[in-house]
């Protein structure tokens, strides 16, 4: 099996630099043409499905990145992005510096606000989702997509990475808009190939 997992297209409240988490959000003209332009990168992958989160920012990028592709589409709730309750929508210079700096760089001491996911959680519901689809017999052989979010894609991959760990949770960065994670299981076992690239014009 080869996933392809790959984090949306950007998006207006992005390149605002507010919190989006569980809001749902769409794709602007920037990650619009960005995910167009990682379907053609992506366009010789003879992916056989996709999964995405139910978020439209995520679907649209699904759908961009598989263009005219005539193969199933099955939206999973598990791979949604992080909940950061009261924080959503809110710009990061109207939030408490410290719990940013927490999240971003010390993601051992974040704890989650009001109405929001920690991040143990969003790691035991990716992870649910991952054990799943490895197991399913008839995706042994197959090639798929996975259309996500960046602290989710993280989560997912720490059932990947060779020492996963809250403390290094971010894996040295926040993956970019459509950055594209590649990872081969065989026997059980996951490899990470090619990790965070982003197919620009």
């Amino acid at each position: 099996m080869k996933v392809y997992i790959i984090r949306h297209g950007e998006t207006q409240w992005n390149a605002q630099k507010k919190l989006q988490g569980a809001s749902d959000t769409q794709l602007n003209e920037k990650g619009i043409a960005l995910a167009r332009e990682t379907g053609k990168a992506l366009a010789q992958i003879p992916f056989s499905c996709c999964f995405t989160s139910p978020l439209i920012r995520a679907k649209e990028t699904a759908r961009l990145v598989l263009g005219e592709r005539d193969i199933p589409v099955y939206e999973d709730s598990r791979i949604r992005e992080i909940s950061f309750g009261d924080w959503e929508g809110r710009e990061s210079s109207e939030l408490p510096a410290q719990m940013l700096e927490y999240f971003f760089h010390y993601t051992e001491k974040y704890c989650a606000p009001e109405g929001g996911e920690s991040l143990e959680e969003v790691c035991c519901r990716t992870r649910a989702f991952w054990e799943d689809i490895i197991s399913r017999k008839e995706l042994r052989e197959q090639t798929i997509l996975v259309a996500t979010h960046g602290c989710a894609m993280r989560a997912l991959l720490q059932n990947v990475y060779e020492n996963p760990s809250i403390r290094d949770f971010w894996h040295g960065k926040v993956p970019s808009n459509c950055g594209v994670n590649v990872v081969e299981v065989r026997e059980g076992r996951a490899f990470l190939l090619e990790e965070d690239v982003v197919y620009y014009a």
